[in-house]
């Protein structure tokens, strides 16, 4: 089994993003007629902004947001590589894209923003929402892919580095 290094995702990593995503997918699923519908389309959207954070997470170039989000990949990379492996009996080659992106100060701020945003969502609750931490881990698995997998990281990165710079008024 290979063991996986500091914020690099390996093809087990990326599997586990993925079931993560089906999963979530099938169970929300209704049926044709009804999958359209706004209403029903809007149960979704919580999910969907998690995954968004935990791509941001995984962003983050360091700090104790970072170091929670590089320890969880590196967890699921790890079971995933497993599974892969003696489950599948199949090899997990890494699958990071080749240019990183960074966050600038603007969207640090935004983590920050968005992690306090998540822990009041969760205080509200009074109890773990574990469809927000499934959302979370997905969006850390799948934030450094490359390909398909990881497209919305590669174009979320700037567009909140960008938003994050003008709110705080870096630009």
């Amino acid at each position: 089994m290979n063991i996986t290094p500091h914020n690099i995702v390996s093809l087990g990593g990326v599997v586990v993003g993925l079931s993560l995503l089906v999963w979530e997918i099938v169970t929300w699923w209704p049926g044709t007629k009804s999958a359209t519908k706004p209403k029903h389309l809007l149960k979704l959207l919580p999910f969907a902004l998690a995954w968004l954070y935990g791509m941001l997470l995984i962003l983050s170039a360091g700090g104790f947001l970072g170091l929670a989000a590089d320890w969880s990949l590196w967890g699921a990379s790890e079971i995933g590589d497993a599974v892969l492996e003696y489950g599948a009996g199949g090899t997990s080659p890494e699958v990071t894209r080749t240019s990183n992106l960074a966050l600038t100060a603007g969207g640090h701020g935004f983590v920050v923003v968005a992690t306090v945003g998540l822990v009041a969502v969760w205080f509200k609750r009074r109890g773990i929402n574990w469809m927000l931490v499934r959302a979370v881990l997905c969006g850390i698995c799948l934030g450094l892919a490359g390909g398909i997998a990881g497209v919305a990281g590669y174009v979320l990165s700037p567009a909140v580095s960008t938003a994050g710079d003008a709110i705080v008024g870096l630009l």
